[in-house]
C-alpha cells in the first residue's frame, strides 16, 4: 500500500512540474512557479517517506520533511520556498520575496531544483 500511495504522490508532483513548465516564462506568474515548486518537493518527500514506510507528517515545511530523510538539500533555497509557500497561503503578499515577486531567473531556479528533487526521489523510490 505504501508504494501505491508513494506513486500517487509522485504523479501529483509530476503534475506540479507540468504546470511550472507551462507558466515558467510568464513574469506575472513567478510567484506561482515558486508555489508549485514547493508543492512538487513536498509531495516528493512525502512519497519517499511513504515508500520507506515512515510516518508521513501532516506538515508543509520542507526543511522539516528533508530532516526526516537522509536526502541532502539546499538549505537557503528550501528556507526561501518555505517562506514563499506560507506567504502564498494567505491573502495579501501572495508568495512574495522581500523584494517583491520572484524574478523569472529565480522562478527558473525554483523549477530546476524541484525537477532535480523529483528525479532523485523518483529514482530512489523505484529502485
Amino acid at each position: 500500500m505504501g508504494r501505491e500511495i508513494a506513486q500517487e504522490r509522485l504523479n501529483a508532483a509530476k503534475d506540479n512540474l507540468l504546470v511550472m513548465e507551462e507558466i515558467i516564462s510568464n513574469p506575472h506568474l513567478t510567484h506561482m512557479v515558486a508555489f508549485h515548486a514547493q508543492q512538487t518537493i513536498e509531495k516528493c518527500l512525502k512519497a519517499y517517506l511513504e515508500a520507506n514506510e515512515s510516518e508521513v507528517p501532516k506538515i508543509h515545511k520542507l526543511e522539516t520533511l528533508f530532516q526526516r530523510t537522509e536526502i541532502p538539500y539546499n538549505q537557503d533555497l528550501i528556507e526561501l520556498l518555505d517562506a514563499l509557500y506560507i506567504e502564498a497561503r494567505y491573502p495579501g503578499d501572495l508568495g512574495l520575496l522581500p523584494s517583491g515577486k520572484p524574478s523569472i531567473k529565480e522562478a527558473q531556479k525554483f523549477y530546476e531544483y524541484a525537477k532535480e528533487i523529483f528525479t532523485i526521489l523518483e529514482q530512489r523510490i523505484n529502485q
